[in-house]
């Protein structure tokens, strides 16, 4: 359980999340993921990524249950820098990421498929944003990368979720697939780009990275400070332990 690498021939590295039950990652979780995938793309024998998980779910974003169980505000600010390591890493690795989505994606995991390079999906993927709902904000910035302006404020308000299909009409998901196929297809796309000259793909991504209009740390870490306004007035405490409430019925 946790994240695992295996580098297959064709110069794929796949990263698993195996986080049981719904890979809420805890903030040591969230380092592991990325350092594996700075690694990753450091590995000169590596060409491009799958980013995948195991279980019900893509990801449900930070172990909520871990942060209120700690004394103080170490968990917050571990969990928070956490993420924006993880999304740095997913967006700084030297080589093109394919996100693999099953299942739900949510709050963290928006983060993670935000700044990937390609997104495949099975159909039973969906993809929200239920920050409000727990007190927080963060990853506007990313969701901002998969869907149109105003859907994405409207996603932010009111916690609603979309469906891969309505990512792939968008355009930000390149495939939707059966989810038996979800991993071949994120391979077949990943051994594509693999299998070209590998230093070009690599200065592929800087110079993709390099004209983005939007800088995607910095918009983030923006957003975070919010995060921190609401758990020092106390909403972000009240609606945490609201959420372990009704987890624990």
């Amino acid at each position: 359980m946790g994240i695992s690498t295996t580098t297959h021939a064709g110069g794929v590295a796949e990263i698993v999340v195996d986080a049981p039950p719904v890979n809420a990652l805890t903030v040591r979780g969230w380092y592991d993921l990325a350092d594996a995938l700075l690694a990753a793309g450091r590995d000169q024998k590596v060409g491009a990524v799958v980013l995948r998980a195991e279980g019900r779910g893509f990801n449900a974003g930070v172990d909520i249950k871990e942060m209120q169980n700690t004394e103080g505000h170490t968990a917050l600010v571990g969990a928070n820098r956490g993420c924006y390591a993880a999304f740095a890493a997913v967006y700084e690795c030297e080589v093109p990421v394919v996100a693999a989505v099953n299942g739900f994606c949510l709050g963290g995991g928006i983060g993670l498929v935000g700044n990937a390079d390609i997104i495949v999906a099975a159909e039973d993927a969906y993809f929200g944003l239920p920050e409000v709902d727990r007190g927080a904000l963060g990853a506007a910035t990313h969701l901002a990368r998969l869907v149109p302006q105003h859907l994405m404020r409207a996603m932010v308000y009111t916690c609603r979720n979309v469906t891969a299909e309505e990512l792939h009409r968008h355009g930000s998901v390149l495939e939707v697939v059966p989810a038996a196929d979800l991993r071949a297809k994120a391979f077949e796309v990943a051994e594509n780009i693999a299998a070209k000259d590998p230093y070009v793909i690599r200065r592929a991504k800087e110079s993709l990275n390099g004209i983005d209009p939007i800088d995607v740390k910095r918009s983030y870490r923006y957003e975070q400070g919010f995060t921190f306004e609401l758990n020092l007035v106390g909403a972000g405490d009240a609606h945490r332990d609201a959420f372990v409430r009704k987890e624990g019925r």
